[in-house]
């Protein structure tokens, strides 16, 4: 791919000469619209080529006008340079001020400044201008910018002007990523319609390369497109990269269906979404504190959007602070790692700040873990591996790949970092088939451990007299995970931590449990004792309830505790058998099952002799807790350990 192509953007307030330097820098009229020639302004974005050896610009020329800010922005997306204008004869304007800070908001890393009109005012007025323009772009990416005066009418300054690009393009070809690895794409800045052609896009390549016939897609919308033919400023081509504008002819899109604000990109590379978590920066010239919720114009690559901006770590952010903050639209938008953006009031409208987009596919406030800043500030300071971690962290239970990883961290070849993440034990890779597993970050897991914990806390305050709570129970509460297993993992480590009780019947926490009046300690006994005493014909829990004077709405719950401490076997929940008497029953079946091999319900009946009435629930029983195994009408002994 090649390197010496770029981007060059200009800058500055209406009437400043922007489109006649640019004239005669390249012999291009980039005022096109009739409207743009009559009136002498620059309305939409413009378009020119420059050549300054060994290096070649693609020139957009923005529009002054504050009436046209939104065009200058999306003129502004892909930007490697920019070339500020000031007039010599006219000086600092406001579009020059709020042109300058949209550049430094937009991270554009170099540029050179153009005095124009310079023929038009004494050496004296122009050493005024000149220091005034040099302590204006105090602490922006022009600090150091040359300074060349010009004059489109006599061409003089014209040489200088080239070579001070020259150096600036050195330096933007230092800052700028020309991963190879780069998936294609670019922020369509106009469509329109060719007769014998049909859909035509325009915009600068801001990553990657394409060619004629391959296959595209249109965002956000899923469009898929096939690239018919390409022009570099007005040439064919077979191929573009990034650093280049570019007109693409598309096969399988009406151009009504694109728009600008629309991107082109390789299938796939990019994800929509309503949500963006970003590093939000407030101008220092703002007079009022930014509310917690507020309503803004969100300028993202080539589009424009209402949107709400929500702080995270703050009630309010004051003139020059910055904060992280979470963008909600109503229109999907895609967006990359550390993209910058743009933030305007939405009445009246004027640039208020902006910043970088840190997780472009954020999720919902309140599904956000307890350590969600911490992972934003990994995402927008750490190192590659500590990226990669956050980002996985921030994923939740989202199925994720090395391509994901990229899009989210910038991080072109993470595997090394997901192997030593998973080897210190920081991603817990879940097996949910033979084919399929889910890989989510220990924090994560712990969360929904901890969530648990909690739900069982409620269940035992709720239900005082239960000692485990049934498994189903637990799992329905927890219905949004992708898989049953991601829960019994959960699960999993608050045994490890010797934080669960486990039984047959359930879960329950190790600190909780059953704490028994006088009274409910004597039927409890009462209760164990019958039940051993009647063998295993025992009454129903209805007809025990009716047997009893006092605390007959806590029999149920003392024969789930005396079940879940191993007193009593749960057959049905209707029907107990104390456990000796079940020892036994099992011991005479073990020993039938050894000399009979399979047998049916009617001669466990028999063996234990009990109507079939018990006889059907005990079998299915042994069938449930694995103590048997059935086939057809016959059961076969599955095990042959005690009950422990």
């Amino acid at each position: 791919m090649e390197s010496n192509d770029l981007i060059l953007g200009t800058a500055g307030h209406i009437d400043h000469g922007k489109t006649s330097l640019i004239r005669a820098l390249t012999g291009v009229d980039t005022d096109r619209l009739p409207e743009e020639q009559k009136r002498g302004i620059t309305i939409e974005l413009g378009f020119a080529h420059l050549e300054v050896p060994p290096h070649r610009f693609g020139v957009v020329d923005v529009p002054g006008h504050e009436r046209f800010v939104r065009n200058m922005l999306a003129g502004a997306t892909g930007m490697d340079a920019v070339l500020l204008v000031v007039a010599a004869d006219d000086s600092i304007k406001q579009q020059t001020r709020e042109h300058l800070e949209i550049l430094k908001l937009l991270r554009l890393p170099c540029g050179v400044i153009a005095l124009t009109k310079c023929d038009l005012v004494d050496e004296d007025w122009l050493d005024l201008v000149e220091e005034e323009v040099r302590d204006m772009v105090t602490g922006t990416c022009l600090a150091d910018a040359p300074i060349v005066r010009t004059s489109a009418v006599t061409g003089s300054g014209l040489d200088e002007l080239r070579q001070a690009l020259k150096f600036a393009a050195a330096t933007a070809i230092q800052f700028r990523n020309d991963s190879r690895f780069a998936p294609f794409r670019m922020a369509i800045d106009r469509t329109f319609t060719i007769a014998g052609h049909g859909t035509v896009v325009t915009g600068s390549v801001v990553s990657g390369a394409t060619k004629t016939g391959d296959e595209l897609e249109i965002v956000p919308g899923r469009i898929k497109v096939r690239v018919r033919g390409i022009q570099n400023h007005d040439q064919p081509t077979t191929e573009v990269h990034r650093g280049q504008r570019a007109a693409i002819n598309l096969v399988g899109i009406h151009h009504n269906e694109t728009r600008r604000g629309h991107e082109l990109i390789f299938p796939n590379s990019l994800e929509e979404s309503k949500r963006l978590l970003v590093r939000l920066h407030y101008l220092e010239e703002e007079r009022r504190t930014l509310r917690k919720r507020s309503r803004i114009r969100l300028h993202l690559g080539t589009t424009e959007q209402l949107a709400t901006l929500t702080l995270l770590d703050c009630e309010g952010l004051e003139p020059g602070e910055k904060a992280y903050a979470q963008i909600i639209l109503s229109e999907p938008v895609v967006a990359g790692w550390k993209q910058p953006f743009v933030v305007r009031s939405e009445s009246p409208v004027r640039t208020i700040g902006g910043g970088l987009i840190l997780d472009p596919n954020a999720a919902h406030l309140k599904s956000q873990a307890d350590n969600y800043l911490e992972s934003l500030g990994m995402l927008e300071d750490a190192a590659k591996s500590q990226r990669v971690e956050a980002a996985i962290r921030m994923r939740g239970w989202q199925v994720w790949g090395d391509k994901d990883l990229f899009r989210l961290t910038g991080v072109e070849e993470p595997r090394e970092a997901i192997r030593q993440l998973i080897a210190d034990g920081s991603v817990v890779v879940i097996e949910l088939s033979p084919q399929r597993s889910l890989r989510i970050h220990r924090d994560t897991l712990q969360s929904l451990a901890k969530n648990v914990e909690r739900l069982l806390d409620k269940l035992h305050k709720s239900e005082p007299l239960r000692l485990v709570f049934p498994l189903s129970e637990i799992a329905k509460r927890f219905e949004h995970l992708p898989d049953r297993k991601i829960l019994n993992t959960a699960i999993g480590l608050l045994k490890k931590a010797h934080l669960l009780r486990s039984t047959q019947h359930g879960i329950g926490l190790q600190s909780c449990g059953p704490k028994l009046s006088q009274n409910e300690v004597k039927l409890f006994d009462q209760l164990v004792k019958s039940l051993e005493e009647v063998g295993l014909t025992g009454p129903t829990v209805k007809q025990i309830e009716s047997s009893v004077t006092k605390n007959k709405d806590s029999v149920k719950q003392l024969l789930q505790l005396a079940a879940g401490q191993g007193d009593l076997v749960e057959i049905t929940t209707d029907y107990y058998v104390h456990h000796r008497v079940f020892e036994e029953a099992w011991s005479k079946l073990e020993a039938a099952f050894r000399e009979q091999g399979g047998m049916k319900v009617s001669s466990i009946r028999e063996i234990l002799g009990f109507s079939r009435k018990y006889a059907v629930p005990f079998c299915e029983y042994l069938d449930r807790a694995g103590w048997t195994r059935r086939e057809g009408d016959l059961r076969y002994s599955a095990r042959t350990s005690e009950i422990s």
